[in-house]
């Protein structure tokens, strides 16, 4: 999407705004007057015909009586007009209505002038925009006879949210496309058209803009689509975690591959209570969910088949597509709850030379509490883990129990398998522990890893015997160029946590989860500073702001041997007197502001992400956020939480009547396969934000913009929320200031 709320343009706003002239009778240096416009509005990005209140703010007196202009020898056409004024009052400023231009790109000036000194003025540039649109998803395929929902967002964000839709096949009007009746930013398309790869040509020009956008199409974003037998198509990786129905952690990770949304070979490994076991996948198949006709595009079923082996669970998934072809995946064969991801897989050609990867694994020791690694694998290409790796470990809040106190070294071997293109098998020697067997999966991602943005992945499943740790995670190929000691340099980035709840002795409460989403710079000198949420056994930290006045706790350091390693103190709570201590993390980074999180030593074991926020930090808004996503819950701390995917649909509409605007909601959530989404959504400019649902049930969600898709700048302000996390929360009832949320709270992950 494209947002108006430039940094730069606003500083020059705030320059404008204050407008300060000594007086020339001996009034004195102190009397100003300040025009300025509401909070919520940029005067440099008013759209065409746009009415706005300013207002006069005075000092000696305050609530003095002035006189409002425009420049000289303006005309409406030219400067806008002064609709009305309202004087002051004994407790409130002066006031204009003013219109701007119905010409895009002019500039003026609002002038404010007292009354009783005529040399004491005050000015406020104002400049109108020229609207521009933007379609999304923008890219993405369309399986034949599916519906796919787009989304249109105009800018500046208070220009009225009304459309002229277009879609063209090969040129010509598609035979099948339709402008919602209600939301004038919501279209849908049906693929009955013959045609092929970004055949389809889907538009929205603002009803403002009499050209269109077929004549000025640098004002509008056109969205293609291609026409595809199915989206499921080619070699996937995933991974998938979760609880059976005896509440026992279970894990899988594998490959299958899909010709037509038809399942043909596959193999995959899974922990369960019985231990590990690897299993071939013959068969299986992809089925667009018919009963949701908006989404039937972007949700459908996957089912895999065993044969001659039966009883293999998770077998089916109810999975929702992103604009990439991307499967978020929850279990629905009724054997247990889980989630987890498919994504297409990168070439089987990858180890080249010497490459360190960044891991996170989570799971469950022998005993069944949980247990988290993070560390570095260096792999030389040639089947050797050098003995410079690291490891830490959280063996249910013991940080010792594995491989002795962390960092642990970490050496080892690994191989390609014989038989199945894709998996590797490998063996890892540290402390006590010399056996510690895994196996991974190449997921997605590129072995050219120089441009920081699309890092290979993999997917990794302990195969060790019941009496070992039963754990699966991910393994990110660092980034080449960076330098490690200097990974967090003046970043911004977004942390998601996930462990088991916790009473405030910090003891478990079985069948809860402890969440939390951290919104956080690093200066480059040690200090981190930002804002979190976080759910643990439904007590609720909402916004919570640190570090608190006058801590020096909130800390971050690399470990001095530039591989990555680092220490971080987050969460904690520093709402309380005195502060709540912070915890300590164990960060392993794969690359600027990223990287894989352990909390040291909590029985909680919270594990997650770190990750850049994106090229829009500080500088989000409203309009961003309109598109479809494709979201799902990213783990669970404990068998207490239901995993839940969603397509979920943002749109901007205008209220004829008052031209007020409302950011919606909308979409269908699984299970239970059929309820409705319905609600509203804000984002704050730093990119945090909140989605309050009615449908399918009252809930109140934070969500942390995650990335986007470049960078908004004056000359080139188009900029859309890629990714966004969601944490279940509350809102308080007035008067009440607290409230308590859900137990048993999870991350879920939205992707357009």
């Amino acid at each position: 999407m494209i947002k108006n709320f430039l940094f730069a343009v606003v500083l020059l706003s705030l320059a404008l705004a204050v407008g300060c002239a000594k007086g020339g009778n001996g009034v004195g240096s102190g009397i100003s007057v300040t025009v300025s416009a509401p909070s919520d509005i940029n005067a440099d990005a008013l759209y065409p015909g746009q009415q706005v209140t300013l207002t006069a703010a005075t000092t000696h007196p305050t609530y003095a009586s002035v006189n409002w202009s425009l420049g000289a020898g303006c005309t409406p056409s030219t400067c806008g007009t002064i609709l009305s004024t309202t004087p002051p009052t004994g407790t409130t400023s002066a006031t204009a209505l003013y219109q701007a231009t119905t010409t895009p790109l002019l500039q003026t000036t609002v002038t404010a002038t007292l009354v009783s000194d005529s040399s004491v003025m005050g000015s406020l540039g104002v400049t109108v925009a020229d609207v521009t649109t933007d379609v999304s998803p923008a890219t993405l395929s369309v399986g034949k006879g599916l519906t796919q929902q787009f989304a249109a967002v105009a800018v500046p964000d208070d220009a009225p949210q009304t459309f002229t839709w277009t879609c063209t096949a090969n040129g010509v009007q598609c035979a099948n496309f339709t402008q919602d009746p209600n939301v004038s930013g919501l279209a849908y398309y049906e693929a009955q058209d013959n045609c092929g790869s970004n055949c389809v040509q889907i538009s929205a020009a603002s009803t403002l803009d009499p050209t269109g956008c077929s004549t000025n199409p640098k004002n509008c974003t056109i969205a293609s689509a291609s026409l595809v037998a199915s989206r499921i198509n080619g070699t996937y990786g995933f991974r998938f975690s979760g609880y059976d129905n005896n509440n026992k952690a279970t894990a899988v990770v594998g490959t299958f591959t899909a010709s037509n949304g038809t399942i043909t070979t596959g193999v995959e490994d899974a922990l369960t209570s019985s231990g590990p076991a690897q299993y071939t996948i013959t068969g299986g198949t992809y089925t667009p969910t018919s009963s949701d006709t908006n989404n039937s595009n972007n949700a459908g079923t996957l089912t895999l088949t065993f044969l001659p082996v039966t009883g293999v669970y998770p077998n089916q998934f109810q999975v929702a597509l992103d604009g990439a072809g991307d499967l978020e995946m929850i279990e629905s064969d009724g054997k247990g709850t889980g989630s987890g991801i498919a994504q297409k897989s990168s070439a089987t050609k990858l180890f080249t030379g010497a490459q360190t990867y960044a891991f996170g694994f989570t799971g469950v020791d022998s005993g069944g509490n949980r247990v988290g690694y993070v560390g570095l694998l260096p792999m030389n290409g040639s089947g050797t883990v050098a003995s410079n790796g690291q490891m830490d470990v959280n063996d249910n809040g013991n940080s010792t129990n594995i491989c002795g106190a962390g960092p642990c070294s970490v050496s080892g071997s690994y191989s390609v398998d014989a038989c199945n293109c894709g998996l590797y098998h490998m063996t890892l020697t540290s402390g006590s522990d010399a056996t510690m067997k895994f196996d991974f999966f190449i997921s997605s991602g590129t072995a050219n890893n120089k441009t920081n943005k699309n890092p290979l992945t993999f997917y990794a499943i302990s195969t060790d015997p019941a009496s070992n740790p039963a754990v699966s995670g991910t393994m990110v190929l660092q980034d080449s160029p960076q330098t490690y000691n200097d990974a967090f340099l003046n970043g911004t980035s977004v942390s998601a946590l996930t462990g088991t709840g916790t009473d405030a002795n910090g003891t478990i409460v079985p069948g809860t989860t402890n969440v939390s989403l951290t919104l956080g710079t690093t200066d480059g000198s040690g200090n981190f500073s930002g804002q979190f949420d976080q759910n643990n056994d439904s007590v609720i930290l909402s916004s919570a702001q640190f570090p608190p006045t006058g801590s020096t706790s909130y800390i971050y350091a690399a470990s001095g041997t530039n591989n990555g390693r680092y220490t971080f103190n987050m969460l904690g709570n520093p709402t309380t007197t005195p502060v709540g201590p912070p915890l300590p993390f164990i960060l392993y980074a794969s690359g600027a502001n990223r990287g894989f999180l352990l909390d040291k030593s909590s029985s909680s074991v919270m594990t997650g992400t770190m990750n850049p926020q994106g090229k829009g930090s500080g500088l989000f808004g409203n309009s961003e956020l309109p598109g479809t996503y494709a979201a799902a819950t990213t783990s669970s701390g404990s068998s207490g939480a239901v995993p839940l995917a969603a397509n979920l649909l943002a749109t901007i509409q205008t209220t004829q009547a008052t031209g007020a605007l409302t950011y919606n909601i909308s979409g269908t959530q699984y299970p239970p396969y059929t309820p409705t989404v319905a609600g509203t959504y804000t984002i704050q400019d730093v990119g945090n934000g909140t989605i309050a649902l009615t449908a399918p049930s009252t809930q109140s969600y934070v969500i942390y913009a995650l990335d986007t898709s470049g960078a908004c700048t004056p000359t080139s302000p188009v900029c859309a929320i890629q990714d966004f996390l969601m944490m279940e929360t509350c809102t308080p009832q007035p008067p009440a200031t607290t409230c308590s949320g859900p137990p048993n709270a999870s991350i879920i992950f939205a992707k357009q």
